[in-house]
């Protein structure tokens, strides 16, 4: 069965926009952080430190507004791996309303020379429990 991690997030001065509600590059900025999180928590066991990932595409759906001081839960799980890119999923709810959902294309990267290599058994092994 599929887990999902979970990450709290606290909406800041810093995170409104003009609106008066999260700024949309918020939750992009928000994506990369609860993905870093994630990753380094499933891999800090496991001897990874020659690969790191990159963003290759990111799609959101906005489904909601979040204001200063709300409390955000961000969701997320691992979708199709093969090659050198994984899908990771994201979804953003204030207690039960969905905010945002979005869907982001990662490329597996050697760490000293910055090309793409393909996602291998020691990093599917890793992903699993997410998928």
């Amino acid at each position: 069965m599929m887990q999902k991690f979970s990450l709290e997030l606290t909406i800041h001065k810093e995170d409104i926009d003009d609106l008066n509600h999260v700024n949309n590059a918020v939750y992009v900025k928000w994506m990369n952080d609860v993905a870093k999180t994630h990753w380094t928590l499933l891999s800090k066991n496991h001897d990874l430190d020659d690969y790191i990932w990159v963003v290759s595409r990111h799609e959101i759906d906005y489904k909601s507004e979040a204001f200063f001081g709300d409390k955000i839960t961000a969701k997320t799980w691992v979708g199709e791996t093969r090659g050198v890119t994984s899908e990771r999923f994201i979804e953003f709810y204030k207690n039960e309303v969905l905010l945002a959902k979005a869907k982001t294309i990662w490329v597996l990267l050697d760490a000293k020379s910055f090309r793409p290599v393909r996602i291998r058994e020691n990093i599917l092994k890793v992903l699993e429990p997410f998928k």
